[in-house]
């Protein structure tokens, strides 16, 4: 899918492009909001819009709506701003959704699968959203559902988020700081300590603690299939 990006923050921007392009998505970043309506004034082909409010040159709440008169690209309000009136009339301009900053990144690849697929943009088949580790492991990121031999696994939100994130390359180290950015947040400044208890908690439930493998001073890695 074809995500565009309307973010003038590099710290935002820049983590953000890196970890949708890593989920298979052709990402096209602008920082003010006249290039993008010029740019989807000539491209229609995007399939998401990813719309910060604060941006430097006019108001965001403009561009949705002026977005929302060129064309039916569904948009996704990403904003600071979390009052229910901005909330509101995000909305009732024509955005199909509204994520507040700071956000999960999970969580926000999560919404733009759900827009696209009422939208009709996302062409992933159930193949594609299952993931069988083996194991007796199965991840459905469709469904966000974990069975572990035949059984659902009761996850809290981060610990689906933190086993998809290593199931996505099983065998691979993932660095403490890449799991805080991609499940957290770009800008985690609370203890680290929290990824240790998650690790901890989501090793019991899977019930084998060697299947999530700690690289000491560095990460953690999933143990692949036998």
């Amino acid at each position: 899918m074809r995500v565009l990006v309307i973010e003038d923050d590099d710290a935002i921007a820049e983590p953000l492009e890196r970890g949708l392009a890593h989920e298979g998505f052709a990402v096209t970043r602008l920082a003010l909001g006249g290039d993008a309506l010029a740019l989807i004034d000539r491209d229609t082909s995007f399939d998401v819009v990813l719309l910060d409010l604060g941006l430097p040159d006019m108001d965001g709440f403009s561009v949705c709506r002026q977005i929302r008169e060129r064309s039916e690209i569904p948009v996704i309000v990403v904003s600071a701003r979390g009052d229910e009136v901005d909330r509101v009339v995000g909305l009732e301009l024509g955005a199909d959704d509204y994520v507040v900053k700071p956000f999960g990144f999970r969580e926000l690849v999560a919404r733009i699968r759900a827009v696209a697929r009422r939208s009709g943009a996302d062409r992933s088949t159930d193949e594609e959203t299952r993931v069988d580790l083996g194991h007796g492991l199965v991840i459905d990121n469709r469904s966000r559902r974990v069975t572990h031999d035949g059984e659902e696994l009761a996850l809290t939100r981060k610990e689906f988020d933190l086993l998809a994130l290593l199931a996505e390359d099983p065998g691979a180290t993932f660095t403490r700081e890449v799991i805080l950015e991609r499940v957290w947040d770009p800008h985690w400044y609370g203890p680290t300590k929290t990824l240790d208890v998650h690790i901890a908690a989501l090793r019991r439930k899977l019930g084998d603690p060697s299947i999530i493998e700690t690289v000491r001073g560095v990460g953690f890695r999933l143990r692949g299939p036998s």
